[in-house]
């Protein structure tokens, strides 16, 4: 089992109301992996839009290969699409070949598995849930085995290079790793950015571009989470991303930053004070939190007495 590492950056992942079969799905197909917690909405009756939800997963937290990811039923409102990708680095053809067939057994074929000129084992899937997966054997070292990729698309292309600096900004530990441009005859404008990585927060994250026709672009199915542990934070957090971004995605530490990327600006002590032994005091946290764009921490701990 890999050693739990600090993760400050969560990937959030929005299901109607089957995240805990999802959740299993994944541990059982990666291997060093395991469900670390699971939240509930508190039970009824609860109010609109999460009416109907009573004990459906609020926040779960589980581990692949060493990343944390969390997974939450919010109702059919928001689909997985390629715009987030998770890039799986395999050190094998015979692992990048297993993972394709599990994860790609009731999804479907984005490009086909086969060699390319950047992998000689490559594919790019979306499972059964809908979720994207680029698979693919690497002779490179690596510590981080799965990485989230952010394709900017429509309107947002050619706004990669702008995003990363502008993340790169906001974190602390942020680093560009590389930088790699289309070039004449490579499928899309030159100087353009056909892949790139870098850190935030010392986590891996990857960006690219295409100027192709794509009806799909970054949405609230696949969120960001910060943790935060102090108001400042949270202050300084949301004041950075929400600059420029949309003020009617801002709910419940949810905001959709200037290139259509949601994130989350979470309190660590928003989990103890739901799971709070007392259900009606879990409750009027709840329904505090309901009521908030960005999260006050003074006021959910009010709620809480």
């Amino acid at each position: 089992m890999h050693e739990m590492k600090k993760q400050k950056i969560v990937p959030s992942l929005w299901f109607d109301k089957n995240s805990e079969e999802a959740m299993n799905f994944y541990t059982s197909v990666f291997r060093n992996s395991r469900i670390l917690s699971i939240k509930r909405y508190p039970e009824g009756p609860l109010e609109d839009p999460i009416k109907g939800m009573e004990g459906k997963v609020l926040t779960g937290i589980f581990e692949l290969e060493g990343q944390k990811f969390m997974a939450l039923d919010g109702g059919p409102i928001f689909k997985f699409n390629p715009s987030i990708s998770f890039t799986v680095k395999c050190k094998t053809i015979e692992e990048v070949d297993e993972l394709y067939k599990k994860l790609s057994e009731g999804g479907n074929i984005l490009m086909a598995l086969d060699k390319y000129p950047w992998s000689d084992r490559y594919a790019w899937i979306s499972d059964k849930y809908g979720l994207s997966w680029q698979l693919m054997r690497t002779r490179e070292e690596f510590t981080q085995k799965i990485t989230s990729l952010l394709m900017f698309t429509g309107e947002k292309f050619g706004k990669a290079e702008e995003a990363i600096n502008y993340y790169a900004s906001i974190f602390p530990n942020s680093k560009i790793n590389l930088i790699a441009r289309y070039q004449e005859g490579e499928g899309d404008e030159p100087g353009k950015i056909a892949h790139s990585s870098f850190l935030l927060e010392g986590e891996e994250f990857m960006a690219m571009e295409s100027s192709h026709e794509h009806k799909f672009g970054f949405n609230e199915a696949i969120s960001l989470m910060i943790s935060c542990e102090t108001q400042e934070e949270i202050d300084y957090f949301w004041e950075k991303l929400t600059a420029g971004g949309d003020p009617k995605a801002q709910q419940c530490g949810w905001l959709k930053d200037k290139y259509g990327v949601s994130w989350q600006i979470i309190p660590k002590i928003l989990g103890d004070l739901m799971q709070d032994p007392d259900k009606e005091k879990s409750g009027r946290v709840f329904k505090a939190m309901l009521k908030m764009k960005k999260i006050d921490i003074e006021n959910l701990k009010k709620a809480a007495l």
